[in-house]
């Protein structure tokens, strides 16, 4: 009698190992079901911040383009052609920003680039820290604020080196792309300027979480 209970308990314990296997094939996700790869080589232990949306590396490519005021705003020039633009680009400035995010809201990120500004004859190198702050404001669009600090470098000026800081702010796409109004200062002075370098740009972005 014993022997007949021990068998019908083994036949048990197998039918239930077998379902629980049975349901822990079930709960994979349907990626790995359908993957070409073995059952040993599927990767159940990613780490969680490999596939997280909340936080994790980015980075920022942007172009942006001084402006400076058409002194000749209403003329009309020897050709008979009236100047019709309130402003006209001064120069070019190219940065990359490497960095990290929080669900795409908040990032700090390491930049640099290169400043050309035509009227001062200038040519910078910004190093800095560039903070971002862009929540949503509808389901496709996001508002970016952004505040750089860190330092300037005059190139061909000797050691001519200042304060660099910049603000902005623009509006963000679910495509990466951020189209914004930026000021910025290289914290120091040309010439006999009373003035300290500063710039007020129109500018793109390509960001890619």
């Amino acid at each position: 009698m014993k022997n007949k209970f021990l068998i019908v308990a083994l036949f048990l314990m197998q039918f239930v190992f077998s379902q629980t296997k049975k349901d822990t094939l079930v709960a994979v996700p349907e990626n790995l079901r359908t993957s070409s790869k073995s059952f040993s080589e599927k990767q159940f232990y990613n780490s969680p911040e490999s596939d997280s949306p909340d936080g994790g590396n980015y980075t920022q490519f942007e172009v942006i383009v001084p402006l400076k005021g058409n002194k000749t705003y209403g003329e009309i020039d020897e050709n008979g052609n009236r100047s019709d633009y309130w402003f006209l680009p001064d120069g070019i400035g190219i940065k990359f920003g490497y960095g990290i995010h929080y669900n795409e809201w908040i990032g700090v990120a390491a930049t640099s680039g290169i400043d050309w500004l035509g009227t001062d004859k200038l040519v910078a190198v910004p190093v800095y820290a560039n903070f971002r702050l862009s929540p949503k404001i509808a389901e496709e669009t996001r508002v970016t604020l952004q505040y750089g600090i860190g330092k300037s470098f005059a190139l061909g000026r000797g050691d001519l080196i200042g304060t660099y800081q910049k603000i902005s702010l623009g509006i963000e796409s679910t495509d990466e792309i951020c189209l914004f109004v930026e000021i910025n200062n290289h914290g120091y002075k040309l010439r006999n300027s009373i003035d300290e370098v500063y710039s007020i740009s129109l500018g793109i972005a390509l960001i890619s979480f």
